[in-house]
């Protein structure tokens, strides 16, 4: 298997090379296009001058001689870049005229001409020998230049030649980007919604809304889900059967325990008996809360239906079941509460309210207090549980939202599944847990503040 790696970046490399190799073919081809007829028409240039110089050789009384004025010397060397040198020998190879030390060719020019490269006076220089006839003979007239202007033109044509290519590179370069880009969109897109997708959200993918080179992957992804959801369902029905056939057995302990309790035994009995009926009455509460997580889990079975819910009547309709109990503990227990109409499953806002009272009396000490409210605060209802105890400290807030989580020092004897609880049937209404500070108390004036902020009615309607 290869190294993983961006796939963007695979498909670029992928294009890069071949589109890289077709550039630097059409650069050469082109350099080799434009330099060779441009070398070409310079080297005629010199022999046309050879030629015009092999035109002016005279032979009298057996002398041969170059007729060439000064002023036709100086056009000939005349040039914008380079210097111009000749020379004219003799049939016996004596110099005629012209440059003494002019370089030869290294062979007789065979079909009468030739041009070869060679170095004079520490320059490199292009010349050409021509074999022209001079009183029945031949003699060799050489021309030749200095390359300045032949090196200025392979720079231009490069120059010429190569930066269009540079610039059809960098547009085929934006444009493969801008294309690969587009093309991983879709690859994009769904990576995006997987990743927007809470943790317990197992619905299976649209395969119809993605490319057809992904669909094998949203496929395989599919059937994850799938099997996920299966293996979740699965532990949801254990832990709901599990809490079903515990609390039967529990309420007959319960009751055994407090009719054990209402007879005359001994003390000893009376002791063994108390912690008997305690710790039932806690591993029911538990059961109960197992039942109540188990329901609340998304894709739970559920027989009822989301309905419209008015969190102020669900307060009071479960309020007489918490007063004696705060009486006992002498808290004062308060009730603000305003309409606030949601959407949802009434059973678990209930479960949801009885978790959050349950903690706060719990962990507020005696004489304390504690506030439910329920109502619409910037147009999102809402419902909040304040208490007066020891409070939730700012970096255990998200900690105590985990199942069987409970700070270290923290009194009591929950189980640390309430506000798991809560937080579950706050997902399942697309609601959020808020945790702060809450009322003021003697001991450290932090007390603890747990609010359910639901989404706004406009808001559930455009999702």
């Amino acid at each position: 298997m290869s190294e993983p790696g961006s796939l963007r970046g695979r498909l670029l490399r992928v294009l890069l090379a071949p589109l890289a190799a077709i550039l630097v073919v059409s650069s050469i081809a082109a350099y080799y296009f434009s330099v060779e007829p441009a070398m070409d028409a310079f080297d005629h240039g010199l022999i046309n001058n050879g030629v015009a110089v092999g035109d002016r050789i005279r032979v009298e009384g057996g002398q041969a001689f170059v007729d060439l004025p000064s002023a036709a010397q100086q056009v000939l060397r005349t040039d914008r870049f380079d210097r111009i040198y000749y020379q004219v020998l003799d049939a016996k190879g004596r110099r005629i005229d012209g440059e003494q030390d002019l370089p030869p060719p290294q062979q007789q020019p065979a079909d009468g001409m030739t041009v070869y490269d060679a170095q004079y006076r520490g320059e490199k220089i292009r010349a050409a020998a021509l074999r022209v006839p001079c009183g029945g003979e031949l003699c060799t007239v050489v021309v030749a230049e200095t390359t300045v202007k032949r090196q200025r033109l392979v720079r231009e044509i490069l120059l010429w030649n190569v930066l269009p290519e540079l610039l059809l590179a960098g547009v085929a370069l934006a444009l493969m980007w801008r294309g690969v880009k587009r093309g991983l969109e879709p690859l994009a897109q769904l990576s995006e919604e997987i990743r927007a997708r809470s943790p317990r959200d197992l619905r299976a993918i649209d395969e119809g809304q993605v490319p057809e080179e992904a669909k094998q992957l949203v496929g395989a992804l599919n059937r994850l889900f799938g099997r996920v959801g299966e293996a979740s369902l699965s532990q949801q029905r254990f832990l709901s059967n599990a809490a079903h056939q515990l609390r039967t057995p529990l309420a007959g302990l319960q009751a055994h325990a407090e009719l054990a309790l209402a007879q005359p035994v001994p003390e000893a009995c009376r002791a063994e008996l108390e912690q008997v009926h305690t710790a039932t009455i806690r591993t029911a509460r538990l059961a109960n809360q197992l039942l109540a997580l188990a329901r609340a889990e998304p894709g739970a079975e559920r027989h009822a239906e989301s309905t419209d819910v008015d969190l102020k009547r669900v307060v009071e309709e479960c309020a007489n079941e918490w007063v004696h109990r705060a009486l006992d503990r002498e808290i004062d227990l308060g009730f603000d509460l305003a309409p606030a109409a949601v959407r949802g499953d009434a059973f678990l806002l209930r479960e949801a309210l009885v978790n959050l009272i349950g903690n706060a009396i719990e962990y507020t000490p005696n004489g304390g207090s504690v506030t439910v409210r329920t109502g619409v605060r910037d147009g999102a209802p809402f419902m909040e549980v304040e208490d007066s105890g020891p409070g939730i400290a700012p970096a255990e807030r998200e900690r105590v939202l985990e199942r069987f989580y409970r700070a270290a020092g923290t009194a009591g004897t929950g189980s640390g599944l309430g506000l798991a609880i809560v937080r579950e049937i706050a997902v399942t209404h697309r609601a959020t847990v808020a945790i702060g500070d809450g009322a003021p108390n003697a001991q450290d004036g932090r007390g603890c503040r747990v609010a359910l902020n639901f989404a706004a009615a406009d808001t559930i309607k455009r999702a």
